[in-house]
């Protein structure tokens, strides 16, 4: 995944989800890492191209509802997410810091139809109060690849780099392009959501 002048979209308008700060003028490549450290719970750690640490998600479950927390590298919490488990439609909600006061929804994700073979999300800013979701989250047929979409905007790229070794090891990477003026916390955010929905 090369990172080309055609990233560029130069006069593109910001789109800042999490917080502006996570918005760069110019295309960037991230590396996450997963862990699964034990059961049902998994930590997942955010790198640039040098290596250095840009985010840390971790978390489990508690009282059938999946709780990941999204920190900055110094442990400060930037965003709680909160999946339900016994649903057909795998819904989750963003919370700003690390509450779930329902006044503190970022956005929220829910899968477009409850049996698919095609990942694919709808992410709504706020509460899932509208029928036309705000990005478009559309998966492949066979891995936890996928891209993001604000209309017709690509706005970030996402490779999983799937080996039997590295699952079997409870270690998974991915690849992640993020093109200008693009908020990485928030497409970072549904990279976790999009593999939390993927494990049994």
């Amino acid at each position: 995944m090369e990172l080309s002048l055609s990233c560029w979209n130069f006069g593109a308008s910001p789109v800042s989800v999490v917080g502006d700060g996570y918005c760069y003028p110019y295309p960037m490549e991230l590396f996450v890492k997963k862990k699964i450290k034990k059961l049902c719970y998994a930590q997942f750690e955010v790198f640039d191209q040098s290596g250095n640490l840009l985010l840390q998600i971790d978390g489990g479950v508690w009282n059938l509802k999946m709780k990941r927390i999204m920190r900055d590298p110094s442990g400060f919490p930037i965003l709680t997410l909160r999946g339900k488990i016994i649903t057909l439609w795998h819904k989750w909600k963003a919370y700003e810091g690390d509450t779930t006061d329902e006044d503190n929804i970022v956005f929220s994700v829910q899968q477009s139809h409850p049996f698919q073979i095609k990942k694919e999300l709808h992410v709504f800013l706020e509460n899932c109060k509208k029928k036309v979701p705000d990005f478009l989250v559309i998966g492949s047929y066979t891995s936890l690849s996928f891209k993001v979409f604000k209309g017709h905007r690509l706005l970030a790229e996402v490779k999983h780099n799937f080996t039997l070794e590295s699952f079997y090891k409870g270690k998974e990477k991915y690849r992640v392009k993020i093109y200008p003026e693009v908020d990485y916390a928030f497409i970072v955010a549904l990279l976790v959501v999009l593999d939390e929905n993927d494990t049994p």
